[in-house]
């Protein structure tokens, strides 16, 4: 372990000046919530009859003595998402682990959970950005009830981890544990999906061969296995310090999988009120810790969402950050895995590597994480420097290889693939947006090339199929932002996109949407902010105004003279309001959504 880089220690000391007024209030509201009794023991006879009338009469036995502590469990289990149907169980065995250590656990309620891979193109991905806010809140319903003294969380994909932390942050003086399900076995190799992916948007293969591609690459249950978003999850649980050690990556039909989850409940009570080792969430997400989720973000190419849901998440938590905090971080905190979109190892080849005990050494080693923070294991990060393993029908904990297995999945950190972070922040007269590098080779990485305007997916890809964008070009997709239509994910355009780009063309995308959090080889200008509908300069460019993208030099322009671009009159835009598939249920947060830069909240304005 080496002195803390003074860049680490610069970030997180402004986050923490930039944020000393509402961190102040936060803690002080955490604090007025905390509690040396169970939390049951406050309410009236009728509110805890009510709380425990369908409870089995041992439960109640349990939950009548006035000093065992109660777990609450939060739920986003739902058969859709092939990550969350083990979630199934979790429960009972929740239950059983705190009955055994003679306290007691409930299912507090659950939250919703939709699946981006089902909605991609779909009118439900304007409904994606949107579901985290909501699964906060309801997160809170679910604990409402002040009748738990610590939390377990069942979450593991896209919008679902960051919205539940959000609403455990609302519950800052409950402890918190996160409980994941794990990666589904190697199927397909991403990369031979992704190809068969382009052929058949060639025409090259038929719509049978393309689903059984898709289906062997997607078989099982758990999370899908390339390092998108839910991947990029599950490492921030652990490097914030929120999973027991090693949990992360361990598929839902290993053994030690449920003991992990009994584990996670056994602790759970320790680190409750009345369990003698007392440690809120709020003592968890802080100054240090979010810088150190920026770091791990950075050092493994993870999802462009997370330029996003941090920013909300530590909001939640009293912490102002912005992308600069991410582009400042970037520029001293190396690349050292390659995960497919990354490179070609999945997710289970990079926990077999080493995985993050691996990534957390090195990390650690080279001075770039703050090993001085609390975590639900204990104080200290070198703690997650360990892999959880079973002894006599039990989990223990050893200390890990400090090195990779694989030095093309995980690099040391002298000898890493890039001397610099996976995601860059871009500005200019464009404005500033974020750019996912990590999997985008360095000849495509300074793009400039004539712009062509499209206002939805659809209009691109008819474009596409009609064969007219055999040619170098920017494509600026334009009014995709929060407030227009939810910002959904425009993963669409990726096979088409690399075809343009495999064909030898320059070719790059411009958006104020998103891109999946398997953003690829494609340079992508994404979240720009502002968006359009708010008079972002996105809605100037014309199509043949020549664009520069700078992944190198962190620029985003379009290269018009000046007194042109000054005269230019923006494109008329409005909300789009979907009145299918629900979408005009959501009028209210796309009027009140915030920049994609302070978080895409609609819990509260940060830009007030």
């Amino acid at each position: 372990m080496s002195k803390l880089h003074p860049v680490i220690r610069l970030v997180a000391d402004r986050i923490r000046e930039r944020s000393l007024k509402p961190r102040s209030d936060y803690l002080a509201r955490t604090q007025r919530s905390k509690q040396n009794q169970p939390r049951r023991n406050r309410l009236s006879c009728t509110n805890f009859a009510h709380a425990v009338a369908a409870a089995s009469s041992n439960e109640k036995l349990v939950l009548h003595q006035e000093r065992t502590p109660t777990v609450g469990v939060v739920s986003a289990y739902n058969e859709m998402l092939s990550a969350h149907q083990p979630f199934n169980r979790f429960p009972d065995i929740i239950k059983d682990a705190a009955n055994k250590a003679g306290a007691s656990a409930l299912f507090a309620g659950g939250v919703p959970a939709m699946c981006d891979g089902v909605t991609q193109g779909r009118p439900g991905m304007e409904l994606s950005l949107f579901s985290r806010d909501v699964i906060a809140q309801a997160t809170a319903i679910a604990l409402s009830h002040d009748v738990f003294d610590s939390v377990i969380y069942l979450g593991t994909c896209d919008k679902i981890v960051p919205g539940l932390l959000m609403g455990a942050l609302g519950f800052g003086h409950l402890p918190a544990i996160f409980a994941p399900a794990g990666p589904m076995t190697t199927g397909l190799a991403n990369s031979d999906k992704a190809i068969a992916r382009q052929k058949f948007a060639q025409g090259k293969i038929s719509r049978k061969e393309l689903m059984e591609s898709e289906c062997a690459s997607y078989h099982g249950p758990g999370t899908c296995t390339f390092y998108g978003t839910a991947n990029s999850n599950q490492m921030l649980m652990e490097i914030l310090g929120l999973h027991l050690p090693g949990s992360a990556f361990i598929n839902p039909g290993e053994g030690i999988r449920d003991e992990l989850t009994s584990a996670a409940a056994v602790r759970a009570l320790e680190i409750s009120g009345v369990g003698g080792e007392y440690t809120p969430v709020a003592e968890l997400v802080t100054e240090e810790s979010i810088c150190n989720a920026i770091v791990g973000l950075l050092a493994t190419g993870g999802s462009t969402n997370h330029t996003i849901h941090l920013i909300a998440i530590a909001r939640c938590a009293g912490l102002i950050i912005d992308w600069t905090d991410f582009s400042e971080l970037s520029a001293v905190v190396p690349s050292l895995t390659r995960i497919y979109p990354n490179g070609l190892a999945d997710v289970n080849q990079f926990h077999a590597a080493g995985g993050m005990s691996v990534v957390i050494s090195q990390l650690l080693l080279g001075g770039l994480l703050h090993n001085d923070v609390k975590t639900v294991a204990g104080d200290g990060l070198e703690r997650y420097c360990t892999e959880p393993q079973m002894h006599d029908g039990k989990v223990t904990w050893t200390a890990a290889e400090t090195t990779s297995s694989d030095k093309d999945i995980i690099a040391d950190i002298d000898k890493p693939f890039d001397r610099s972070g996976g995601i860059a922040l871009l500005q200019g007269n464009l404005g500033r947006s974020v750019i996912k590098t990590s999997a985008v080779k360095p000849q495509h990485r300074i793009i400039e090339a004539p712009a062509r305007v499209f206002t939805s997916q659809a209009d691109f890809l008819q474009a596409f199929d009609a064969d007219e964008l055999n040619a170098d070009m920017v494509a600026v997709v334009i009014n995709q932002g929060p407030s227009a239509n939810g910002m959904p994910e425009l993963h669409k355009l990726t096979p088409s996109l690399g075809i343009l780009q495999d064909a030898g063309y320059k070719v790059a995308l411009v958006t104020d949407g998103r891109m999946s959090g398997a953003s690829g080889k494609v340079p992508a200008a994404i979240h720009v902010s502002p968006e359009c509908l708010h008079g972002g300069a996105l809605s100037l460019i014309k199509d043949g105004d020549p664009i520069k993208l700078d992944a190198v030099n962190g620029e985003l322009n379009a290269l018009v003279e000046a007194t042109e671009w000054a005269n230019r009159k923006p494109t008329k835009l409005s909300t789009l309001k979907g009145e299918d598939g629900g979408r005009q249920l959501f009028d209210n947060m796309r009027q009140s959504i915030s920049s994609a830069e302070t978080g895409a909240l609609t819990l509260f304005n940060p830009e007030v």
